[in-house]
This record gives structure tokens, sequence and C-alpha cells, in this order.
């Protein structure tokens, strides 16, 4: 189970201390996190509403949401496992696919950082040439192996297996992730990489 306690306690039994950080924070994490955690806010809403959260998704619930926020939590990802950038444009690719498959089904704080590790981790497979394995992810995602696992599986099959994604696709993927960025006036100021997204992927 992802742990629910402090952020401390999810790095302490996977890998000891830190290292030290050899880059900057990718620009496309920063602006993928914005952008998640206000679908997970307004889902967060919704869910009041309509009292559930819908049934395709509740293989990604916890027990209760950690308290590590989506930030840390996908720099977490990207420190420990050193996937590429490109890797967390196609894993919110493939949620935001979920969503449109599966409109009745929510993004939420039970399920978002579950969803997020095994969708990075599948774009990892995907894209790059070198990746750890699902023990691995397991470890830094602070959830089980065969958890992990079983939760790769259960992606695959609600995505029917459409885990490609073309460069056009990525492309216009981007460029929606810095529109909705811009519109809503988050501050991105402070990130040193002004290029458009995708030409700093």
């Amino acid at each position: 189970m992802l742990t629910a306690a402090g952020d401390d306690e999810l790095l302490d039994p996977v890998v000891g201390p830190e290292p030290p950080t050899e880059t900057a924070t990718p620009r496309v994490l920063t602006i993928i996190s914005h952008v998640m955690e206000k679908l997970v806010a307004r889902n967060e809403w919704l869910a009041k509403q309509t009292k559930g959260f819908g049934k395709s998704l509740e293989a990604f619930h916890g027990v209760r949401a950690p308290s590590i926020s989506i930030a840390k939590y996908l720099e977490r990802i990207y420190k420990y496992t050193k996937c590429s950038p490109s890797c967390l444009v196609v894993g919110y690719v493939y949620i935001d696919r979920l969503a449109h498959k599966y409109p009745g089904s929510l993004v939420v704080s039970l399920n978002v950082h579950r969803l997020l590790v095994t969708c990075v981790m599948i774009a990892s497979k995907i894209l790059d040439d070198v990746h750890y394995n699902n023990e691995f992810y397991a470890r830094v995602g602070g959830v089980s192996n065969a958890d992990l696992n079983k939760m790769e599986l259960e992606l695959l099959f609600l995505l029917d297996f459409r885990v490609t994604v073309s460069f056009r696709v990525f492309e216009s993927y981007c460029f929606h992730l810095e529109k909705e960025t811009l519109q809503n006036g988050d501050d991105v100021s402070s990130l040193k990489d002004n290029r458009p997204m995708q030409e700093s992927l």
C-alpha cells in the first residue's frame, strides 16, 4: 500500500538518503504536476456531488490519500528511475485516455499516485532504451511489487493496450499542457527553460 504517512517514511525503506540532484527539475514535470493537481481538485468536488468515484479505476485506489504531493511524487519518480522527461508526457496521455474512455471514473487523491507510477513505468518501457524493472518502480512508488504488477496489467487492459503515442499526438499534448498552464495563470516564471515544452524534451 502506498504509504499515507510523511514523505520521509516513503523514502527511507526504498533507496536510503536522497542522491544529490544532478539536474534541475524538468519544466514538463512542474507543468504536469500543476495540471494533475487541478484535475484531482476538480474531481474531488465532482465526487462529492455524485457521491462516488466510479468503478473502472478501483484497482488503483489506496485505503487513504498519501500525504506526499503530486509534484513531490513525480520528482521522486523522475529522480530515482532516471526516466526521460518524455515519459511524463506519455504517462499523462495515458491518464487522459482513461479519463475520456471512462468519464464516470474519476482520478482523485485516492488513486492519482498509483496511476502516475504505473503510467510512467509503462511509458518508460515504451520510450527508454534502458529502464528499471517493476520491482524497482514499486520500491520508488511506495507500493508492493505484486500490486504494481496487477496495476500494470489492469492499465493495459483499460487502455486496450493502446500505449504507443505518435509524434503528432505527443506534440499536441505538449501544446495542450503549456496552454492549460498559461491560460490558468499558473506561476511558471521560476522555471529556467522558457522554450516551448516539446523543444526541451
